[in-house]
């Protein structure tokens, strides 16, 4: 690999450092092209990232993030799984390991926070920004749900009382 190919590396890598709150840092051996190409699938759908990457050009980028206290985790076959939401490439990762036994969970941060193995797996079990959001908007909207029937149903049932009125030779 030539000097400008690893310089564009460090900065992708770099750059994914800087733009998410979530690293998950993962060892992967054994995972053949087609599982590689699903757990990335699976990540893009949840917005996240996975990233197979080269240790040493890893420490590199990794320097002068809020991340930089994971690189002594680099070693081996490593690959990185990020997102911006704080529980989404746990989720992923962790669901993936779970069923595939040649990815292993190693370590991770949370802004600056790390986190062990352990800590990532817990993370995974909390609900997703955007499973809080819906389930926030479905607390909102049912009082508002319940609240517009109650002011309907009083004039419901005068309109109801009117229309027998109305109806009857009284």
């Amino acid at each position: 690999m030539d000097r400008a190919k690893k310089q564009e590396l460090v900065a992708e890598l770099q750059e994914t450092f800087e733009s998410n709150n979530l690293v998950v840092v993962t060892q992967q051996s054994g995972l053949t092209v087609s599982e590689v190409s699903e757990l990335r699938k699976q990540m893009r759908e949840a917005g996240a990232s996975f990233k197979v990457t080269k240790n040493r050009l890893a420490k590199i980028a990794l320097k002068g993030t809020k991340f930089e206290n994971l690189s002594d985790h680099f070693t081996g076959p490593t690959a990185v799984a990020a997102s911006e939401d704080p529980v989404a490439a746990a989720k992923v990762a962790v669901e993936f390991a779970n069923k595939n036994e040649k990815l292993q969970i190693i370590c991770g941060a949370l802004e600056t926070e790390a986190l062990d193995a352990d800590a990532i797996k817990a993370l995974a079990k909390l609900p997703s920004l955007d499973e809080l959001r819906g389930k926030l908007i479905g607390l909102i909207q049912a009082p508002a749900t319940k609240v517009a029937y109650v002011l309907q149903a009083p004039g419901g049932q005068l309109a109801r009382v009117f229309g027998a009125y109305g109806n009857s030779d009284g």
